[in-house]
């Protein structure tokens, strides 16, 4: 007597299953890790697929997506994850708030704050046919402008995050909100540097971090991809990649001038981007 033999099909990938598992991960605040290897994502495309997935179901309890981030700007955050390249995901309408600002702890697993420099576009930044570049984005952007970036890491463990790229990236970067300053026209930034180059003051912008009145860290434009407007490059390719497209009227967060923060109950954050009028984040 023969028996039959049941034929091992592979599943294909589904992005929708995957997204359902994140936004029941955020539901239950299970702590981040690795998708189970049945709904994975194995490549870069499948995870930003998923990710496009997820947005759209988080879209319905905090709004549309309203622009971009990156993520993993410098090469050991990348490295530390199993990536080389950054990472772009999405902010949402609901999530971004005038400073200043106060957020409530218990609202998240592990809440990190991180400090940026955002610019609002000014017009669409379609695919083309040679790739953005640093100097070809510069007249797409409206206003900069300071931020606090609020994303939560859901207790992930960082000496273990090698394997876990896919899944930061699927995760919409971990992103919760953004705390945004007074925006100020490029042009009334910059008067004197018209054309950009070396001594563009977007590079040389500092920006330094308080934490209950005490020096907690600085950086300067520069440590954004070498520049600001290299960082918007990189996200302006990445959307074309994904067949988006950065949009008049959106905001883009370019990655944090210091090291990621772990806010504690009655912290307060102060954000000073030069020539900009300070920001602050209070933790209740």
């Amino acid at each position: 007597m023969h028996h039959a033999q049941a034929k091992l099909t592979l599943r294909p990938f589904d992005p929708e299953i995957l997204a359902q598992w994140f936004v029941e991960s955020h539901a239950t605040r299970k702590a981040f890790t690795r998708a189970p290897k049945a709904i994975r994502a194995t490549t870069q495309e499948q995870a930003c697929a998923a990710q496009k997935a997820f947005v759209k179901m988080k879209s319905l309890q905090c709004g549309p997506s309203v622009g971009w981030k990156i993520a993993l700007s410098t090469p050991v955050m990348q490295k530390m994850v199993g990536l080389d390249a950054p990472v772009a995901a999405r902010l949402h309408q609901k999530q971004i708030v005038s400073a200043p600002a106060q957020t409530v702890l218990s609202s998240y697993t592990r809440l990190i704050v991180e400090f940026e420099i955002a610019v609002r576009m000014s017009r669409d930044l379609k695919a083309q046919f040679n790739p953005h570049t640093a100097a070809s984005v510069r007249e797409a952007v409206g206003f900069v402008a300071p931020a606090i970036e609020l994303a939560d890491d859901r207790r992930a463990v960082y000496p273990e995050m090698q394997d876990k790229g896919l899944e930061l990236l699927a995760d919409n970067a971990w992103n919760e909100g953004v705390i945004l300053g007074p925006e100020m026209a490029l042009t009334q930034l910059l008067p004197f540097s018209s054309v950009w180059g070396e001594q563009d003051g977007l590079a040389q912008i500092k920006g330094d971090v308080y934490l209950n009145g005490e020096s907690i860290g600085a950086g300067v434009g520069a440590d954004l991809m070498g520049h600001p407007l290299e960082a918007l490059a990189w996200l302006a390719n990445a959307a074309n990649h994904r067949g988006e497209y950065l949009k008049q009227g959106q905001l883009c967060i370019l990655g944090s001038l210091v090291s990621s923060k772990f806010p504690k109950i009655h912290d307060r954050f102060r954000f000073e981007l030069q020539g900009f009028a300070p920001i602050e984040l209070s933790i209740v």
